[in-house]
């Protein structure tokens, strides 16, 4: 981003101290810079399509695609159950919350690299640019949420039965959750990719394995009991399979395993802001 973008935002005086606690969250300069926040999600969604034919377009494009294929693939060929659920809608569940994750965690995994001319250049929070991505990624996952909840209608429509869950009511937790684990993991890995730049194209491969770890393709009860509990540490598998369940009334919920991924959330975000801090002290005599 070209810094003519700071000229819109309001100036302010700032004192930077390597001092400053690792453990400090800075919420109140995050809050002080809300305009800038504002600048960095607009400029991360607008640009994202910008020189594209189809635009905006591609936030549709992609889900229906992916969901045909996985229909494709692993419904009509590989045969594997969606526990009843219309495959193009099952998959569709799945890959909704799957790309919010993947997106936020990869994009703010590139944070210190893709704004390295702007940090060494002008103060402001540095946590600033990954909660821009996160948000900007949350207006996309928003658009494709209605994407799915339009398929979902039309199914109960053409009376399918489905059957949907008080768990309906747990999204917006969930959505913070995938929100929580894609900041900290990504800052986590960007952080260390200052010092280990091949992280960051192990991580473009690892997400892509990670899917298949993660019941975006399968329902959890397809899993074996005896390997069951190695998929549930998986953090992700009980927020897509409650977002199932509330929506579809097929899956698996417990409040435990939920819970657990709560908790995990929380310990990677903080491992996460601690990280962060100690790197942004010393980024530019590293980078």
């Amino acid at each position: 981003m070209s810094d003519s973008t700071f000229n819109n935002v309001k100036e302010k005086t700032h004192v930077f101290s390597k001092d400053r606690s690792a453990f400090s969250l800075n919420l109140n300069e995050v809050w002080a810079y809300r305009d800038l926040l504002y600048l960095l999600v607009r400029r991360d969604f607008v640009a994202v399509y910008k020189q594209t034919v189809l635009g905006p377009l591609w936030f549709f494009i992609q889900p229906i695609f992916t969901s045909l294929i996985f229909t494709v693939i692993f419904g009509r060929l590989a045969q594997i159950s969606t526990d009843g659920v219309p495959p193009m809608l099952f998959y569709l569940a799945g890959t909704t919350l799957w790309n919010y994750f993947k997106d936020s965690i990869l994009k703010t995994s590139t944070t210190f690299r893709d704004n390295q001319h702007i940090f060494g250049k002008v103060y402001f929070p540095r946590l600033v640019s990954p909660i821009s991505v996160v948000i900007s990624n949350l207006l996309k996952f928003t658009i494709q949420f209605l994407l799915f909840l339009m398929f979902y209608f039309y199914f109960i429509s053409i009376g399918t039965n489905i059957q949907p869950q008080w768990q309906i009511f747990l999204v917006p937790l969930l959505v913070i959750m995938i929100s929580g684990l894609g900041l900290g993991l990504g800052i986590i890995v960007t952080s260390l990719t200052t010092k280990y730049r091949d992280l960051s194209f192990l991580l473009e491969f690892g997400i892509q394995l990670f899917m298949y770890a993660t019941p975006v393709i399968y329902p959890l009860s397809t899993i074996p009991e005896k390997y069951r509990t190695f998929a549930v540490l998986n953090p992700m598998t009980s927020i897509i399979e409650t977002f199932k369940v509330g929506f579809l009334g097929a899956g698996t919920f417990n409040w435990w395993h939920l819970g657990y991924s709560f908790v995990f959330m929380t310990i990677i975000l903080f491992l996460g802001i601690i990280v962060f801090n100690k790197t942004e002290k010393n980024f530019m005599d590293t980078v």
